[in-house]
């Protein structure tokens, strides 16, 4: 089905594809195509097993190879007529007498426009040099395969005389053991703030001396921003895209966070993303310090001399090109800048001005200062977001922020100690901001009902529960209005100050660090307990003592650097007032407590890319209800209605491969409703368990059954075991249940398989395996329940969110106000259904992957017959769906479906 008036897109059978496409396929890329010619905003739906990725590429890179060689021609044309000297005026343009209608004679008018032809021809010459230049230069890596290695061989060469240089520096040193000590106080000024020179805002330096940026900077050309929520499902489209028949001719940049590229293993130990980008963005400006030190030898200050040995300019030029000639997935870009010795973070993003496709992940597109940083510019290009189903979600999450009580008092620490200490070396400015940074935590944590000075886990809070603010009224009532919060943000931003006082905090902080004595560490043992003191409550409230050595490692780098954290909740403090809300969550105490800001209106940071964007497709295998995207997201942008398409196709299964049924009844006639009042009934968990015995009787392999929530699923589960009726259920299929920790996920999941495999060839009573998972976890996204690992989907009852959360609440307010009624339904209300059915929706794709899979869906609730809820199910399975009032009835077709698959196998 197609809504929405699409552009017609090229003549069918136009579209290389690496086989036969499936007639959907070949629809969906001709609306796509479609939609990208006429710059439209599009929301496509494809589900999971229909080949979306490749009709993606193949539709995309289509319209962009016809829109190139349109736009060569255009250009011949044009230079055609330069070369022509059309530029000449006619006797009647150049007559002085004549006036146009704005007071202008005509000959002035024909002037200026000649001037801006002639202009345009000069413009387009010089872009065609460009061109011709960087396709040689690619043809020429391309054909020799020994430019490729004489890069490398040089760097190998200037590494070994470095390494030379240092062992007979070293050789000269020996002996001179009395420095040692004075060396180690010099070390300690990287922790120093440099003079901080102006609240302005300054071009940031990238890194590369500025000779050197002209020459890797070049004129973006038309190309596709492609994006995904996770690096793995951009590696699974960049393989896609090597398979299809563009992978030989497309020039592909992959990008990803330093956390993911960066390839100096001394920067990678930190772990931390925030401490990764501070340490690079440090080694960057030592280079820069370093020169000009070269260059100024009268100064005396002395800079850390630490800069990365893979950010050289011949290097990151030799790995740009290489990155342009071959698409290559993040994997092989790490692979490639450790042999190489370049920086693939940098290597990456200088490829982007000449690339055609851009993948990279969500948060890097939709997050503007990080886009800005990477030098993505969306003016005139093509953006896809794909797996966008919960994209406002997204959106939200990437522009919310939250800190804890234990955060803030931990941040007022540290700093105190650290301005103590250097008070006499830092200047006025850079004492100013930290002065305004202390009082900002003073006065959060006052909020929060807690003093800074005391241990926030030992301070209770008087009154505890949850107070939502506007974001003026939580300014004036912490009477921190008088503070620009936009100059302490640019400062954190430009000084580096949350990476010196992790520095500081690694040096003096740590029971490793406390080895030396001087009298610099005994002030400072002080701030060493506390920190334990603070890491001690932080555990306590996180209340998981056993999780595994790496999540407690992550937490003491939480702990370590809480600045970092708190420096985004400063910038979210930053949005329009009524864009959010400020969260004052007051717990037991000051260290459980913690601020939150949440973002209600994610169209503000959506409107910057639908506005800029030639066009913008969101993609996803489930987007129903689609009237989320249409009004909350793309309306509120200021997109107009006109612009919008909807395209949504069926899948590739046959009609007879899909038994989605609707039940309204138990085997004893109970009737099903799980709503928060009667779920908790003992009938109604008993009835729940008599429809999966029956079922399990008859549906061989797999069956997956979703609960709205691990607090039901737990208490159905301990309802069943008193009762008997676990062990019944066990005779028949081994049972699993979702574990909560996501690192446990992929050994049950291996287990669940195991079991299935073995009880098929076995045969015997044991037919397969029952696994108990949970809308929203881990099992109901990006798992994939194939053949025999997914027979049958049971959904119990629906999953509605906690409508007495007081962000929901938030959130279901500001929509009143702000949203117009839909077909006589409040906003509001239509939020709660759009949320229950998108998850749902969501975990009952799980079961079909491919063309000839086949399974059963039931949906155990009579609500799920509303029309309202009904229509938004997905079209391929609202098509195909039965409502059965009674038990009876739906059991007979499910054992006639069943066995009749079996029969045909």
């Amino acid at each position: 089905m197609e809504s929405g008036a699409a552009a017609a897109g090229p003549v069918p059978g136009r579209f290389p594809f690496p086989y036969t496409p499936y007639r959907i396929q070949e629809q969906f890329m001709e609306a796509l195509y479609g939609a990208l010619e006429a710059g439209r905003v599009g929301i496509f739906e494809s589900p999971t097993g229909t080949g979306k990725s490749l009709s993606l590429i193949c539709g995309a890179l289509s319209w962009l190879r016809d829109w190139e060689e349109k736009r060569r021609q255009e250009e011949e044309q044009l230079l055609a007529l330069g070369a022509g000297g059309q530029d000449a005026l006619s006797p009647q343009q150049a007559r002085p007498g004549s006036a146009d209608t704005a007071g202008q004679p005509d000959w002035v008018a024909a002037f200026v426009q000649r001037k801006e032809e002639r202009d345009m021809v000069d413009r387009l010459k010089e872009e065609q040099i460009r061109r011709k230049k960087r396709e040689e230069r690619l043809e020429k890596i391309r054909q020799n395969v020994q430019l490729k290695y004489a890069a490398k061989r040089k760097r190998c060469e200037e590494d070994e005389a470095k390494r030379l240089l240092q062992l007979s520096k070293e050789a000269l040193s020996q002996g001179a053991g009395e420095d040692a000590l004075d060396q180690l106080d010099h070390n300690e000024e990287e922790l120093i703030l440099a003079e901080y020179e102006s609240d302005d805002e300054k071009k940031v330096v990238s890194g590369l001396e500025e000779d050197d940026d002209d020459d890797l900077e070049e004129e973006h050309v038309t190309k596709i921003y492609y994006c995904s929520r996770t690096h793995s499902q951009l590696s699974q489209f960049v393989r896609e895209v090597q398979k299809s028949p563009f992978g030989k001719d497309t020039r592909l940049v992959s990008l990803g966070s330093r956390q993911n590229l960066c390839v100096n293993e001394e920067v990678r130990r930190l772990g931390a993303l925030q401490l990764i980008n501070d340490r690079c963005m440090e080694m960057q400006k030592n280079k820069h310090e370093k020169k000009s030190n070269e260059e100024n030898e009268g100064k005396k200050r002395r800079v850390s001399r630490m800069v990365c040995p893979f950010y050289s300019f011949e290097q990151i030029q030799f790995l740009r090109d290489e990155v342009l000639v071959e698409v290559k997935d993040i994997e092989q870009l790490v692979s490639l800048g450790r042999e190489t010795k370049a920086c693939p973070y940098y290597g990456s993003r200088f490829a982007i001005p000449a690339a055609q496709l851009v993948v990279l992940p969500y948060q890097m597109l939709l997050h503007e200062p990080t886009r800005n940083a990477a030098g993505i510019k969306l003016k005139d290009q093509v953006v896809i977001i794909d797996e966008a189903h919960n994209l406002i979600d997204t959106i939200t999450c990437i522009h919310s922020a939250e800190v804890s009580g234990s955060q803030l008092c931990c941040a007022h620490s540290q700093l105190s100690q650290y301005m103590e200490r250097y008070r006499k070396r830092l200047k006025a400015k850079n004492l100013m901001y930290i002065k305004q940074i202390l009082y900002l935590l003073e006065r959060f944590v006052a909020m929060l009902g807690g003093n800074v000075n005391q241990n926030p886990g030992s301070q209770a809070v008087s009154q505890t529960g949850t107070v939502l603010k506007s974001i003026n009224d939580f300014l004036f009532q912490s009477q921190i209005d008088n503070i620009n919060l936009f100059k302490v943000q640019r400062y954190c931003e430009k000084s580096l100050i949350s990476r010196k006082l992790f520095g500081f905090v690694e040096r003096y902080g740590g029971p490793a660090s406390a080895v030396k004595t001087n009298k610099e560490n005994q002030k400072l043992a002080g701030l060493q307990d506390f920190l334990l003191t603070l890491q001690q409550g932080s555990d306590k409230e996180a209340g998981t003592p056993q999780s595994p050595p790496v999540e407690a490692e992550h937490d003491q780098l939480r702990t370590a650097s809480p600045l970092m954290q708190i420096e985004g909740f400063l910038s979210a403090l930053t949005n329009a007032n009524q864009d959010g809300r400020v969260i004052l969550n007051r717990q037991g105490t000051v260290g459980q407590s913690s601020l939150k800001f949440l973002l209600l209106n994610p169209a503000v940071h959506f409107a910057k890319v639908v506005q800029e964007c030639r066009a913008v497709i969101i993609a996803g295998g489930t987007m129903q209800p689609v009237a989320d995207f249409r009004e909350q997201l793309l309306c509120c942008a200021g997109v107009d209605p006109a612009r919008i398409v909807e395209f949504s196709c069926g899948h590739v299964i046959p009609p007879e491969n899909i038994l989605p049924i609707i039940l309204c009844s138990g085997p004893s006639n109970q009737q099903l409703v799980f709503t928060y009042q009667t779920r908790d009934l003992p009938q109604m968990m008993d009835e729940t368990g008599r429809i999966l015995c029956n079922l399990c009787n008859v549906i061989p392999g797999g069956v997956v059954c979703f609960f709205p929530s691990y607090e039901y699923e737990k208490q159905v589960y301990g309802h069943w075991e008193k009762t008997g009726l676990l062990s019944r259920l066990a005779a028949r299929k081994k049972i699993f249940q979702e574990p909560k920790k996501a690192n446990q996920v992929e050994q049950v999941l291996v287990e669940y398989a195991k079991c299935i495999k073995r009880c098929s060839q076995t045969g015997g009573q044991m037919t397969g395996a029952l696994l108990l998972s949970v809308v929203g976890g881990k099992m109901s996204e990006g798992i994939n329940f194939s053949d025999d690992l997914g027979r049958c989907v049971i959904m119990v009852g629906m999953p509605y969110p906690n409508i007495k959360s007081p962000e929901l609440q938030e959130k279901m307010t500001w929509l009143d106000k702000t949203m117009p009624r839909d077909g006589g339904q409040a906003p509001s209300r239509v939020l709660i259904e759009n949320l229950c059915m998108k998850a749902v929706n969501q975990s009952i794709g799980r079961a079909i992957r491919h063309q000839k899979d086949f399974a059963s869906i039931l949906l155990l609730d009579h609500r799920y017959t509303r029309p309202a809820i009904f229509n938004k199910l997905p079209q391929w399975i609202r098509e195909r769906t039965q409502v059965k009032p009674a038990f009876g009835s739906a059991f007979a077709e499910l054992r006639k479906f069943h066995r009749g698959k079996l029969d045909a196998l």
